[in-house]
C-alpha cells in the first residue's frame, strides 16, 4: 500500500500557491463535503498529480496553458462513491470487466472479498484477483478470504485457505483486510483456525469483516463481536442494526440485486436517530444484468434516499464512512486537499446519476459512457478448466431414494424472496416405486448439488419451494456459494441431466433448458464464476437465465442469486451441500426424509 500514500505534498502546496499549474481544474460546483455535512457552492477544485490540492472560492491562478477546464454548471461535486463490501464474482465478470460496468455509475473505489475465486483455487485464485485490481483505474481493495471452506465438514470446497494463507497475504499490497468471517459458530466456540486467521488480522493492522447471519442477539452473538469482526452486511432487521451499532461494529446496510436489507434497518437512523457514523452502505452481490441496466451505489443510494435518508447522510454513509471504516481517509472519501481526486459531478441528489465520473485526477466517463480503454488480461489456463464431472449424469442420478411406500415428512427448504435465509420447512409427501416425485401442484421441486472440483461424480438430492415452475424445467449453475459446486434445481429429473452436461462441456456458467430446449446461457469459464467478456455481453446473456426463469414460471427477484444461494452452508436455516442437506441452526446434516 506504500506507493498508494501521498510522499510528497509539496507539488500539492505549489500548485495551491500557484507556482505550478495544476493538471485538471473544476469550476462553478456545489461542493459536497461530507466531512461537515454542507453544501458550499460556488467551489473550483484544483487536481494535480491524480490529487486534490485546492477546494475553495477561485482557482483561476492554479490554472496553466495546458490545465484542463471543466465546467460544473453550479452541479454538485461529490466524492466518488465507494462499496463497502462485495464480491466482484457475483456480477459474473472479471475485475476489468466489472470496473467496465460500474465506472460510469460513479463507483471510483470498492472493498472486494474474493472467497468465491478462492473456494474453487485457494491462495492463487485470490493473487490472481490481486494482481489484476492493482492494474485498474479506480480503487480496488482485497480483502483476505478468511473462511474457506465457509464451514469444515459440512462441504467439500475445491481448495482451502490456512492461517499461513492469510499471514502471508497480509504482506501484500493491495490487501486491506480479512474477508467476512463467516463461520460465526467457529468464533463463539473459540475455534483456533478461526481466531488464528483474525489474530494475524489484527496483528498487522488491517480491518476484520464480519459476517453473522444469524437472529440470536444472546450471547452467541456477543462473543461473536468480542472475537474481532468490525462490521457486518448480514442484518435483516432493525434490532440487527440497533445491536451491531451499541456494539461497535460498521452496520453494513445491504441493497443488491437480490438482497435489499436497507429499508428493515435505516430506521435505526432516521427514526431511532443513531449516529450515522455507525452505518455504510454496500450492495454484496450485485448481477451484472442490474450494474448495465440499473446501475452500483448509485442504485444503492437513490434507494437509500428513497426510504427516508437525506442526500447528505446517504452519500456520507457511501464516502466517508467507509473510508474511515477501512482507514483509508486520509486517501479518499471526501474532497478535501492531499486525497485522490475521485469526484462526480452530479445534477440532482434526490435523484443521483454521474453526469461525471473523475478518479485518481482522470476523467474516466461522461453522461454514462467510458471514455477511457481498460487493460486486457490474459487469465492461465489452469483458471479456465474447474469443472470436472468423471460422466454424463441422467434422470436416473436425479432420484430422491426412499425405502418402502406411504406418506412421508420431508424436509424442504424453502426460499425468501429478496433475504439470504431460507426457511426449514417440514411437508408431507409420498413415496412413488422408491423415489419421492416432485410437486407442482404445492411448488415443491427437486434440488441437486453435483460435485464438480474432484471429479468424484457424487450427486446429492434435495427439495425446495418457492421458485414456482409451472412445466417441465431445470436450471443448473456453477455459481454456488460458497464451494461453488455445480447446483442444478428442476422440474423433471431429465431436464435437470440436461442442463448438468450442458455445463460440464462450456466449462461453467448457467443455464435453462425447458422441455428439452435450451432457451437461456451464460458462460462464465473463469472458475465456473466468471466470463471475460465486455459486461455488456455478459448481462445480454445472463438476462436469458433470468427471462428463462419467467419462462418456467418462476416470478421471484433475481431467482438465480436466491439459487446460488442455497448451498451457502452458513446461513440459515436450511441449505444443501455436496455432502448432504444441512440444519444450519444446529450445524449438522439431516436427512430430507424423517
Amino acid at each position: 500500500m506504500e506507493s498508494f500514500r501521498l510522499r510528497d505534498a509539496r507539488p500539492l502546496v505549489d500548485c495551491v500557491m500557484g507556482r505550478k499549474p495544476a493538471d485538471l481544474v473544476i469550476r462553478r460546483g456545489r461542493w459536497v463535503c461530507v466531512q461537515t455535512g454542507e453544501i458550499i457552492p460556488g467551489t473550483d477544485l484544483a487536481i494535480i498529480a491524480g490529487r486534490i490540492a485546492y477546494a475553495g472560492p477561485d482557482a483561476h491562478h492554479t490554472i496553466g496553458e495546458n490545465t484542463e477546464v471543466v465546467d460544473a454548471e453550479d452541479r454538485y461535486l461529490v466524492p466518488g462513491l465507494l462499496d463497502g463490501h462485495m464480491h466482484v464474482e457475483s456480477g459474473m465478470l472479471t475485475v476489468t470487466e466489472f470496473v467496465r460496468a460500474v465506472v460510469p455509475h460513479g463507483t471510483t473505489g470498492m472493498f472486494v472479498d474474493p472467497h468465491e475465486i478462492a473456494n474453487v483455487f485457494g491462495l492463487k485464485g485470490v493473487r490472481l484477483m490481486v494482481d489484476e485490481a492493482a492494474q485498474q483505474p479506480i480503487h480496488i481493495f482485497v480483502q483476505m478470504p478468511s473462511c474457506v471452506p465457509s464451514a469444515p465438514g459440512l462441504e467439500t470446497p475445491g481448495s482451502s485457505i490456512t492461517p499461513a494463507d492469510v499471514e502471508e497475504a497480509m504482506q501484500w499490497p493491495g490487501i486491506i483486510g480479512l474477508g467476512e468471517m463467516m463461520n460465526f459458530p467457529g468464533v463463539f466456540m473459540g475455534d483456533e483456525k478461526m481466531h488464528a486467521e483474525i489474530s494475524l488480522a489484527r496483528l498487522a493492522g488491517k480491518t476484520i469483516g464480519g459476517h453473522y447471519a444469524a437472529q440470536d442477539l444472546g450471547l452467541p452473538f456477543h462473543g461473536y463481536v468480542a472475537g474481532g469482526a468490525e462490521d457486518d452486511h448480514e442484518g435483516t432487521r432493525l434490532e440487527d442494526a440497533l445491536a451491531r451499532a451499541r456494539q461497535g461494529m460498521k452496520v453494513m446496510m445491504r441493497y443488491g440485486s437480490a438482497w435489499h436489507d436497507v429499508a428493515a434497518q435505516v430506521g435505526a437512523v432516521t427514526k431511532q436517530g443513531l449516529a450515522l457514523r455507525g452505518f455504510l452502505l454496500c450492495t454484496d452481490d450485485v448481477h451484472s444484468e442490474t450494474l448495465i441496466n440499473e446501475g452500483h451505489m448509485d442504485r444503492v443510494l437513490r434507494h437509500a434516499i428513497s426510504e427516508g435518508l437525506s442526500p447528505m447522510v446517504a452519500i456520507q454513509m457511501a464516502t466517508i464512512n467507509t473510508a474511515d471504516h477501512f482507514g483509508v481517509s486520509r486517501e479518499m472519501g471526501m474532497i478535501a486537499p492531499g486525497r485522490w481526486g475521485d469526484v462526480l459531478i452530479v445534477k440532482d441528489l434526490n435523484h443521483f446519476y454521474a453526469d461525471v465520473v473523475i478518479a485518481k485526477g482522470q476523467i474516466l466517463a461522461r453522461e454514462g459512457r467510458l471514455l477511457i480503454e481498460l487493460p486486457e488480461i490474459q487469465y492461465p489456463e489452469w483458471a479456465r478448466q474447474s469443472v470436472h464431472l468423471p460422466r454424463p449424469l441422467t434422470a436416473e442420478d436425479f432420484r430422491l431414494r426412499v425405502e418402502g411406500s406411504g406418506e412421508v415428512v420431508a424436509n424442504v427448504i424453502g426460499v425468501i424472496e429478496n433475504q439470504a435465509p431460507t426457511r426449514h420447512l417440514r411437508i408431507p409427501m409420498t413415496i412413488e416405486s422408491g423415489d419421492i416425485k416432485i410437486d407442482l401442484q404445492r411448488d415443491i421441486l427437486k434440488i441437486a448439488l453435483v460435485e464438480r472440483h474432484a471429479n468424484t461424480g457424487r450427486v446429492q438430492v434435495g427439495l425446495v419451494q418457492g421458485f414456482g415452475f409451472k412445466s417441465r424445467c431445470a436450471i443448473a449453475s456453477t455459481v454456488a456459494h460458497d464451494s461453488h459446486h455445480l447446483i442444478v434445481v428442476g422440474s423433471d429429473e431429465g431436464q435437470m441431466a440436461l442442463a448438468v452436461n450442458n455445463l460440464a462441456e462450456c466449462g461453467g456458467g448457467q443455464v435453462v433448458f425447458k422441455d428439452g430446449a435450451l432457451i437461456g446461457k451464460v458462460e462464465l469459464p473463469i472458475a465456473g464464476l466468471m466470463s471475460n467478456e465486455n459486461a455488456s455481453v455478459v448481462a445480454k446473456k445472463a438476462a436469458t437465465v433470468l427471462e428463462g426463469f419467467k419462462q418456467c414460471g418462476c416470478a421471484l427477484n433475481n431467482p438465480n442469486m436466491q439459487l446460488s444461494l442455497l448451498a451457502l452452508v452458513v446461513i440459515p436455516e436450511l441449505r444443501i451441500s455436496d455432502l448432504g442437506l444441512v440444519d444450519v441452526n444446529q450445524f449438522k446434516f439431516i436427512p430430507v426424509v424423517e
